[in-house]
């Protein structure tokens, strides 16, 4: 009888581990790669975050067996990467620049295997309310906006400032369940068994 292939979690993000037992996987292994994710000049956001994702499945260590799932989110106005903010500041002054318009979230998965590397990305339109400065005080008292791409968390307080999207729920959170499912059973793993 063949081994189960055994999956490897490449993020550090509690999300992201939650959004997998959605799809009724627990993974194996938790190992966030440690890059650098510095935007290139002059990089697009869907390049940027697709090379962000493979990146980091390059940089994960497997075993004979394992499959990794790695993925990144980025928040982006245009041209202009939103990362994760490096201070209250900073969150701020996304949430101003994001306040009574449209932006897209993008979010790309990479799963490596023996086999290499399958790489998606999604991209969903986030329209977010006009904000006063007492709700963007109000939100960032609440400490949410830390170590999320735009300074925001959809799934957290921050849902009552965004009346509509266009696209996948999930892969605002971080990871696009349809697209991760894909991905992993083509590289073996069994969803939902």
């Amino acid at each position: 009888m063949t081994e189960p292939t055994k999956l490897v979690l490449g993020s550090a993000s509690p999300r992201r581990l939650e959004l997998l037992a959605q799809l009724g996987l627990a993974p194996h292994a938790v190992r966030a790669p440690d890059i650098d994710e510095t935007p290139a000049l002059g990089e697009k956001p869907r390049d940027y975050v697709r090379r962000m994702a493979h990146e980091k499945a390059e940089a994960s260590a497997i075993a004979a067996g394992e499959v990794v799932l790695c993925a990144d989110t980025t928040v982006c106005m245009g041209r202009r990467i939103l990362g994760k903010p490096a201070d209250a500041c900073e969150a701020a002054a996304f949430l101003h620049a994001l306040s009574g318009r449209r932006h897209r979230v993008i979010t790309a998965v990479a799963v490596r295997s023996g086999a290499g590397i399958r790489l998606r990305d999604v991209v969903t339109q986030v329209r977010m309310k006009p904000l006063s400065d007492i709700e963007v005080n109000g939100y960032l008292a609440t400490g949410d906006w830390q170590g999320k791409a735009g300074g925001y968390a959809i799934q957290g307080p921050a849902g009552a400032f965004v009346p509509w999207i266009s696209g996948s729920y999930s892969a605002v959170m971080g990871l696009p369940l349809v697209e991760t499912a894909h991905l992993l059973r083509a590289a073996g793993v069994s969803v939902w068994a």
